[in-house]
């Protein structure tokens, strides 16, 4: 089959090869100008710690404009960005970092990156402030104190005591810096001005700060692009009427700069099967399944792979599945063997230990779990006395997998009296279950429609933490919240293994959420791709989006 368009190739390379002619053997491998993207859901928000923004397809877009301390790497692993500035642990208990920002980082509109960014992101996802809407406070809510002064490069983060959080590396991290300066801009506060609210708790003014965190950074086609400055190797350019993002080579990037001068990111559509089988994407980046069957054409080629994130059904807090019976009911007659059959992977029983596949994985498959192993609709028609119940079941479409998901479900509950409907949509997400849109929200880890996971099991566990913004479900229980901030700090195998296994039987009685399967993911790529690979967090393959070559 046809490309369905012909690639650019930039004017000067052209021009160099048509002088050069013989002699630049690497003429018949220029890169093209442009790469187009396509992820897994849509694009929302430039801040993705917000619930709705980390949930979205912004973290596998802008990896590589809001650059951090660290990235996560092709196996999900923690690596230092030595291009953004370099961290230093000056003490283990209590645990003090020093953190030092390049002296040549700035943002692409000329400002400083500075310690300012840190203190925002702390203050953001702490807890401290409830008016911002963070998805995860994991690891920030365990820092005491951040010394900055304002304007300068260098912070001190010092985390309370006996609060070491294990995974630091996840702080601080690729996409997790906002640009302070554009909300102290916007609020009129002045240099510094966002700094000295937050560290002096000025509650007045952390109210309006909060407030522009959570909103000035959505991404609309008529955005003012001064709003938006970048960090990294690619800069926002503009965002289309579909919700495409048009990323640019960032001139005022210190680093080595972008071998792609343009990448095209494209959220999920109704039409992306289409574009698929037409060719007009360079790398397509999405759970698998999702598509249905991918017709790709001569020139393409594909990977699967595990994600760290896990496909899930999470309960509404309110409404009919408020009721812990009902809950346990919907989860009595799902059957789960089927549908992780039809997934082609193993049932996964893990809620607290998610990211990986590990020994840990056995403490959470109590006795409990094997209650719902299979679908037991009597059992199921039992734990609602015999009543009727409604379910609305959603999640962001197009989706083939969980439409099937869903259906598979619906007819499996059915003679326990369960009427499943599929109200999914491309708008469904997080929002949706918070609004009492849906019942059911069957997602991957946060309620993404991608893999949604950190990395990390003690970061993603939190979603279960009665703080948590993404904790969905507002699941409420005490000693879950102390096992979550236990696991946090510890590094003793035996007992982090004894806190899942206490843990199992309380969720699945609670049943906030029922796991289903670990979320596979698909990578298309053009064969004249290089430098693409899979990642199994939420920042996909667009972790090194700025080393991708189209050989033309």
């Amino acid at each position: 089959m046809a490309r369905r368009r012909a690639r650019r190739v930039t004017v000067a390379a052209v021009v160099l090869c048509l002088l050069a002619g013989p002699a630049l053997a690497s003429c018949a491998d220029q890169a093209a100008d442009s790469v187009d993207y396509a992820v897994d859901g849509a694009l929302v928000s430039y801040n993705t710690n917000t619930v709705a923004g980390a949930a979205s397809g912004g973290p596998q877009a802008f990896a590589r404009a809001l650059t951090g301390f660290t990235y996560h790497g092709p196996e999900g692993q923690i690596v230092g960005d030595h291009d953004f500035g370099t961290t230093n642990l000056v003490a283990r208990n209590p645990l003090v970092l020093d953190y030092e920002i390049k002296p040549e980082a700035v943002y692409s509109d000329g400002k400083p990156v500075t310690c300012d960014d840190m203190v925002l992101a702390w203050a953001a996802q702490s807890g401290r402030f409830p008016a911002f809407d963070a998805a995860s406070r994991a690891g920030y809510t365990d820092i005491a104190t951040v010394e900055c002064v304002p304007g300068q490069k260098k912070a001190r983060v010092s985390f309370a005591q006996d609060r070491p959080f294990t995974d630091y590396g996840q702080l601080f991290t690729a996409t997790s810096l906002m640009p302070a300066h554009v909300l102290a801009d916007e609020l009129g506060l002045g240099d510094g001005g966002v700094t000295r609210a937050l560290l002096d708790n000025d509650g007045p003014v952390v109210e309006r700060i909060a407030a522009a965190w959570n909103t000035v950074w959505d991404l609309t086609p008529d955005l003012d692009l001064a709003r938006f400055p970048s960090s990294g190797p690619y800069k926002l350019d503009s965002v289309s009427a579909d919700g495409s993002v048009v990323l640019v080579a960032n001139d005022k990037w210190w680093g080595t700069m972008p071998i792609t001068g343009r990448v095209v990111v494209h959220p999920r559509s109704s039409d992306m099967q289409d574009r698929v089988d037409e060719g007009a994407y360079d790398v397509v980046d999405i759970a698998s399944g999702s598509l249905g069957t991918l017709n790709l054409p001569d020139d393409y080629q594909r990977s699967e792979s595990a994600s760290a994130g896990v496909e899930q059904l999470l309960f509404a807090p309110q409404g009919p599945l408020a009721a812990v019976p009902a809950r346990r009911a919907v989860a009595l007659c799902t059957p789960r063997d089927v549908i992780a059959r039809n997934a082609e992977v193993p049932v996964v029983n893990s809620r607290l230990n998610t990211a990986t596949e590990d020994a840990y994985g056995a403490a959470e498959t109590t006795p409990e779990a094997g209650e719902f192993a299979v679908a037991n609709p009597d059992a199921a028609r039992a734990a609602l006395g015999g009543q009727p119940l409604t379910v609305r079941m959603g999640y962001q479409t197009p989706n083939a997998r969980l439409a099937a998901l869903v259906g598979a479900i619906a007819r499996s509950c059915a003679p326990a009296g369960i009427t499943v409907e599929d109200v999914a949509g491309a708008d469904t997400g997080p929002l949706a279950l918070r609004n009492n849109e849906i019942d059911v929200l069957v997602a991957g880890t946060g309620g993404a429609a991608g893999s949604g996971s950190s990395g990390s099991s003690a970061v993603d566990a939190y979603t279960l933490h009665s703080a948590n913004g993404n904790n969905l479900p507002r699941y409420t229980n005490e000693r879950i919240d102390g096992i979550i901030s236990t696991i946090a700090v510890i590094n003793d195998p035996k007992e982090i293994a004894r806190l899942l296994a206490e843990a199992a039987p309380i969720l699945w009685g609670d049943m906030p959420t029922l796991p289903l399967y670990r979320q596979q993911r698909t990578l298309v790529t053009s064969t004249n791709m290089f430098a693409v690979s899979a990642n199994p967090t939420r920042w996909g393959a667009g972790w090194n989006m700025d080393r991708w070559k189209l050989s033309q």
